[in-house]
């Protein structure tokens, strides 16, 4: 689950990480309202604002400006609410902003000139252990600086089961070329955010720049976190941190039908049930000349309303040519996912305008062929083997 940047650095602030501080708005009157609030805490008379949106490159966009006064707090927040905003991360349509962060400035003048800094904490799957990621040039996307300056890129394994050790917070400090006060606040820094990193349970933090200050003070001026989902049953407030507007409708619909799916760009519809099944049906497609339009897991309920539920979601991605149905019976019955087919297709009628390719394999799978073949006004075609449902596949693109 992926948060705006104010909720993540509402968890970083909880575990001691210092940020920059900011109040969220949703017309350019609360902005104005919450400018004059960060002045009197902060003393600020600048302020910087930031679109809430799950996206990166902002201010590419257009979605990140300074504001001088009060009045342009209030003309930037109105240009900015409401905009669609388009990013490198987004799609050519972009997403609506709906509200925006008004921060405090922390550029201000001092004894030294501001560093941005780069670093992230997530886990390396190929070691299964957690890294840090860090380099002296933040700012920047980071795709850039791998691909231009590898060199200038930081990596610090930390073991899991004994946690991040304060030689290594030094060592990233020393990496990045700090002494004095700015050292020691960002081995603080660090230490910090792996803290907040490990017990929020979360998959990502990365905080794109992290700001040496003229007074050599460290902070998190942007924070992108991604939560593990299946980890949210134990952080009930995280989970109620979810701003559905962000997320793909379809997806929001499927959460709560209790189905696993997730949209992909292909042309191939996918029912699935078990997520290693999943993964090779897309494979099969591929091979097939197709491209799979989803991942879908039904899981191992699969009755004529749960099936129903699928080809609804299936459906409503326009770029579907084909749907295949991939089961294997083990704790669910194939006659049973088979009635759950034919009574579904009864029920939606035209609104299954595609062909539907059927593979059951498993308990009751010869009852489940006959159920299929014997159905009337269907277009429906049952498979036995992995290739022959990958041949109709290819039939039915041709």
């Amino acid at each position: 689950m992926d948060l705006h940047e104010y909720q993540g650095k509402e968890i970083l602030n909880s575990f001691g990480v210092r940020i920059q501080r900011g109040i969220v708005a949703t017309t350019g009157e609360e902005a104005v309202e919450a400018a004059k609030k960060l002045t009197e805490e902060t003393g600020t008379g600048w302020h910087v604002i930031k679109a809430q949106v799950h996206a990166g490159g902002r201010g590419k966009g257009g979605g990140v400006k300074l504001a001088k006064n009060l009045q342009e707090v209030e003309d930037i927040a109105n240009q900015i609410i409401g905009m669609n905003l388009v990013t490198p991360q987004t799609s050519k349509e972009g997403k609506k902003v709906n509200q925006v962060l008004v921060t405090e400035d922390v550029y201000y003048p001092g004894d030294n000139e501001p560093e941005e800094y780069y670093m992230s904490v997530l886990l390396n799957r190929s070691t299964g252990k957690n890294m840090i990621m860090y380099s002296t040039e933040g700012g920047m996307d980071i795709e850039t600086v791998a691909d231009e300056t590898p060199d200038l890129i930081f990596t610090e394994e930390i073991d899991p089961a004994v946690g991040l050790m304060p030689f290594q917070a030094r060592k990233i400090a020393f990496n990045l070329g700090l002494s004095g006060a700015a050292f020691k606040d960002m081995t603080k820094f660090v230490q910090s955010l792996y803290k907040a990193f490990d017990k929020s349970d979360s998959s990502l933090f990365e905080i794109n720049p992290v700001l040496k200050t003229s007074d050599d003070k460290i902070m998190a001026v942007d924070a992108k976190v991604s939560l593990d989902d299946s980890a949210l049953f134990r952080h009930k407030d995280y989970a109620e941190m979810r701003d559905e507007r962000e997320e793909n409708p379809v997806e929001v619909e499927a959460r709560k039908a209790g189905l696993n799916y997730v949209a992909l760009d292909g042309n191939v519809g996918c029912m699935v049930n078990g997520a290693g099944l999943a993964m090779a049906t897309m494979d099969l497609i591929k091979q097939a000349g197709g491209e799979p339009a989803n991942f879908l897991d039904v899981g191992g309920t699969a009755d004529a309303k749960r099936v129903e539920e699928a080809f609804r979601l299936i459906l409503k991605d326009e770029k579907v040519e084909a749907i295949l149905v991939n089961i294997f019976g083990g704790i669910v019955r194939c006659d049973r996912v088979a009635q759950g087919i034919v009574d579904a297709y009864k029920n939606m009628g035209d609104e299954i305008n595609v062909p539907i390719i059927v593979r059951l394999q498993g308990t009751n799978a010869d009852k489940a062929k006959e159920l299929i073949d014997g159905a009337s006004g269907l277009n429906v075609e049952s498979a036995v083997q992995f290739k022959e449902a990958a041949d109709k596949v290819h039939k039915v693109l041709s």
